[in-house]
């Protein structure tokens, strides 16, 4: 069972996570609001780091590995809102990657699923079928491909970090040297056709605040793991999907359909029943 406290810290992750989706949503340059983010992360980390002590020489390589999915993550999350809304993109990243890890343990190492957990796949691919039913939008379907394979990624970090963060001992430390080492592959990948140029002051605030949320949402999540079981964590954690949903409606102005909503709730609903199964 997860205690009160733990439960508002993974709430609140899940809103912080929602929150800095919509930051890089609502700029008129999606990837490099997505650059500012990382770069504003990167910098936060930094002035953090040196007060910290380094994860152990085993958790290097959780970090480096979870470094490189991390910035194919945020290119893919820079491509996917330069071509649709966060209502689309956003219930798909989240809501697929626990279907795909498990049945990649299913598939892979013979790992049994129980009832729940097929219920729950059957829920997220009734979710998936309704927000990605063409509705004549120009780049829709760039979208929904862009997304389910950041569903991949995000499946493969997850199950990444969930090993190194335990192994590390600190979750913070762990985290923070995340976003360092993912920024340098990922600006490189996001200014490829043009040098950088600075941000102004608007910008950089906007960036770090991003960044801000972006940090203490996985730290948070992090530290949950380390004091509750990681499966009803994950399955609270899947509440960003609707907070995503409803933050794009009241920020971003973007009006899904009612299939859009049922096509979130499913999604949400089916990844927290497969986390608990």
């Amino acid at each position: 069972m997860l205690s009160p406290p733990v439960i508002v810290a993974v709430l609140f992750a899940a809103l912080l996570h929602a929150g800095w989706n919509i930051v890089v949503r609502a700029g008129v340059d999606r990837r490099r609001e997505t650059a500012l983010v990382v770069a504003g992360a990167a910098v936060l980390a930094c002035a953090a780091l040196p007060f910290l002590a380094l994860p152990p020489l085993a958790t290097w390589r959780y970090l480096l590995t979870s470094a490189g999915l991390n910035a194919v993550y945020f290119v893919l999350i820079a491509e996917a809102y330069a071509r649709g809304g966060v209502t689309l993109a956003y219930p798909l990243m989240r809501g697929v990657a626990p279907m795909l890890a498990a049945l990649a343990a299913w598939g892979l190492i013979g790992e049994a699923l129980p009832l729940a957990a097929w219920i729950g796949i059957a829920t997220i691919c009734l979710g998936v079928g309704a927000l990605a039913r063409p509705r004549g939008v120009p780049g829709e379907q760039a979208v929904v491909r862009l997304a389910l394979a950041n569903a991949v990624v995000i499946a493969a970090y997850t199950l990444n970090d969930a090993v190194g963060a335990r192994l590390s001992g600190a979750p913070l430390a762990y985290t923070l040297w995340l976003f360092p080492l993912t920024a340098v592959p990922t600006l490189l990948w996001l200014h490829r056709h043009a040098a950088p140029r600075r941000p102004t002051w608007r910008e950089a605030l906007r960036g770090l605040g991003g960044a801000g949320c972006a940090i203490g949402s996985y730290a948070i999540a992090l530290w949950a793991m380390t004091r509750a079981p990681v499966a009803p964590v994950a399955a609270l954690r899947e509440t960003a999907i609707l907070f995503g949903v409803l933050l794009a409606r009241l920020v971003l102005g973007e009006r899904p359909s009612r299939l859009g909503w049922g096509g979130a709730l499913a999604i949400a609903a089916g990844a927290a029943i497969l986390r608990l199964a």
